[in-house]
């Protein structure tokens, strides 16, 4: 599907709004532009952020607003077609810049309209302007391109692939951390969030899920297209198209949120994730504060291969893992990991060690194991090996380990009981709060467990997240 006919449908659908953030800046800042290209003080933006885990993720010299992902994929061949625009705001006087894309093919480059020079290097794609992009102006790239998509592997997610890969009937995208870059160029590190509008076009008969608000599905020929917007801030490695043949469900949760379910109809059982995903949301929301997003919801699907589930903003991602613990999980991420993201990945324990508190306390919501018995019981059978992961920085490799999830989530339950129920989770509803859409580190949440608690925690804190042995005394 071309641009134009998307803002056509954008027009039509009253959604303007969303697509002003796509649009290429003014002709009189592209003017501004060009009269500078020589100037002295332009430099290239960096390769990256100086993420710690992963040097190369993320970019330097620009902040993305909005991406416009224009995609067409078919099962029967596995290749994907892309047109990506992202708009940006350049933050230095800028010569050049990179995206994070690797594998596919591109085929043409422009910024704000105007062709555009590139050079691969590994995972960067290193884009040169025909002028110069003067700091704080907007600006404009599109990339188009087309290939097979391959997922990454590695030790980093359990040893499992992850990313984009492909099914019977279509493909699975889940991305934490690294692997949006290898389905469409973006900045991606969780430290640049952006808004996004997803547009797909499948096979007739297939459903192509992804992020935010199902703004429109129309179906010309033999194919289907369904154009989604997230107008919420959004991590790229949170962004999914997931596609196949799923039955939808589509409805208010009892507190009258929006939900939108798809659920795979060769997984047994999966008609109960709608009602489990509606009852967890609203709890959630009356126990952390409002949901930060405008829908909640599911995708399940029967991919074997992938033994994880995934937070994919708005719309939780289940494989080979299904449970209503899960779900509680999985959901609780929308305010600790989506929302709130982490600043660099060594403070994942924000996202996994939050999330897994989380599960425990809805087993204790719903009459099973206590909070404090699931500690007890790991304090007690957790071999030494487990406590010799520093949960504050766990590194990349490990950074999933399951110290991470489990001393994380021990944390927060011995933080709980040293600083009492009201103040705890008063300081969880104040955490999310203060930082929704935003980035946060560990410093951050423990300067607020001091401020809300009136107790020094330095010493707690040194104890359970980045001592490498098991805790005695805290």
């Amino acid at each position: 599907m071309m641009l134009a006919r998307i803002a056509r449908w954008t027009a039509a659908l009253g959604l303007v709004a969303a697509m002003t953030f796509a649009a290429a800046p003014s002709a009189a800042s592209s003017a501004a532009s060009s009269s500078v290209s020589t100037a002295p003080g332009f430099r290239p933006g960096a390769p990256g952020v100086g993420d710690p885990y992963f040097p190369l993720e993320g970019n330097g010299g620009y902040d993305a607003q909005h991406y416009t992902l224009d995609l067409a994929y078919d099962p029967a061949t596995k290749v994907l077609k892309g047109t990506v625009h992202m708009l940006a705001r350049a933050t230095q006087d800028l010569s050049r810049f990179d995206l994070d894309f690797q594998q596919l093919t591109v085929r043409s480059v422009t910024v704000n309209g105007r062709p555009a020079a590139y050079t691969r290097d590994g995972q960067e794609l290193v884009v040169t302007p025909r002028s110069g992009l003067r700091m704080n102006s907007l600006f404009d790239v599109g990339v188009t391109y087309d290939g097979i998509p391959q997922p990454l592997g590695g030790p980093i997610v359990f040893g499992l692939p992850y990313g984009w890969i492909a099914t019977d009937d279509g493909v699975l995208v889940a991305c934490e951390p690294n692997a949006a870059s290898t389905w469409f160029p973006s900045n991606d590190h969780p430290s640049d969030k952006a808004t996004y509008s997803i547009v797909v076009t499948v096979p007739k008969g297939l459903v192509a899920a992804a992020n935010g608000v199902l703004a429109a599905q129309v179906t010309r020929g033999d194919t289907t297209t369904f154009w989604w917007n997230e107008l919420r801030p959004m991590a790229s490695y949170l962004v999914t198209t997931t596609i196949g043949k799923f039955d939808v469900q589509v409805g208010k949760t009892p507190a009258g949120l929006r939900e939108w379910v798809a659920t795979d109809p060769t997984v047994p059982g999966t008609e109960v994730v709608f009602q489990q995903t509606a009852a967890i949301t609203d709890y959630w929301s009356e126990l952390f504060g409002r949901y930060p997003f405008e829908e909640t919801g599911a995708i399940v699907d029967n991919v074997p291969v992938v033994g994880f589930s995934l937070e994919n903003q708005t719309k939780p991602l289940y494989s080979a893992v299904r449970s209503e613990t899960t779900v509680a999980h999985e959901l609780s991420h929308q305010w600790f990991g989506d929302s709130v993201s982490v600043r660099t990945w060594q403070h994942i324990w924000l996202n996994e060690g939050f999330a897994t508190f989380a599960q425990r306390y809805w087993t204790e919501h719903i009459g099973g194991e206590s909070v404090q018995a699931w500690f007890d019981r790991q304090y007690a059978t957790r071999p030494d090996a487990f406590w010799t992961i520093k949960v504050a920085d766990p590194q990349r490799d490990t950074m999933f380990d399951t110290a991470v999830y489990n001393r994380g989530g021990m944390t927060l339950q011995a933080l709980r009981v040293k600083i009492g129920d009201e103040p705890f989770f008063r300081l969880l509803r104040t955490w999310a709060a203060d930082h929704r859409y935003g980035l946060a580190d560990t410093d951050q949440f423990v300067t607020l467990a001091e401020k809300i608690s009136g107790q020094d925690l330095t010493g707690f804190f040194n104890v359970w997240l980045s001592t490498p042995s098991k805790p005695v005394t805290w």
